[in-house]
C-alpha cells in the first residue's frame, strides 16, 4: 500500500496518508478523498457499523442511505455524529471480529430498554 497520497485530514486535524481512491463517485467522494485520512475513514467506518445496528438501518435502502450520508457529511464536515441516545457500547467479550475476514463484522445486539 503506497503513502503517496497525503492530505491534512479534517478529522484528525494532522498530514497522515489519504484514502487510495473516493469513496463514491460524487463531489462528496472526491471531498472525502482530498480531507479524510485512511485512519480517520477506518474510524467511520467502525462509526458507521454502530449507526447501522443502533438505528436498524438497510444500506440497500434508499431512504437509510440518506440518513447514513447525513451522519457521515456530520462526522468529517460538521458538529460531528451523535450517538443514538440507546447506545450502549459492546463488553469486550461482544466486541471481536474474525482473522483474515475480507467483510466487517458486525454484531447484532439490543440497546437497553427502560
Amino acid at each position: 500500500m503506497s503513502d503517496g497520497h497525503k492530505v491534512f485530514c479534517v478529522k484528525l486535524q494532522k498530514e497522515l496518508a489519504g484514502l487510495n481512491e473516493p469513496p463514491f463517485d460524487t463531489e462528496l467522494g472526491k471531498k472525502i478523498y482530498d480531507n479524510v485520512s485512511r485512519d480517520a475513514w477506518n474510524m467511520w467506518m467502525e462509526h458507521c457499523k454502530m449507526l447501522l445496528n443502533e438505528y436498524r438501518l438497510n444500506p440497500a435502502r434508499k431512504e437509510d442511505q440518506q440518513v447514513i450520508v447525513q451522519h457521515l457529511e456530520q462526522y468529517f464536515f460538521g458538529e460531528g455524529s451523535a450517538l443514538p441516545k440507546e447506545y450502549v457500547p459492546p463488553s469486550r467479550s461482544e466486541a471481536r471480529s474474525l482473522p483474515n475476514c475480507p467483510i466487517p463484522v458486525i454484531i447484532l445486539r439490543r440497546t437497553k430498554t427502560p
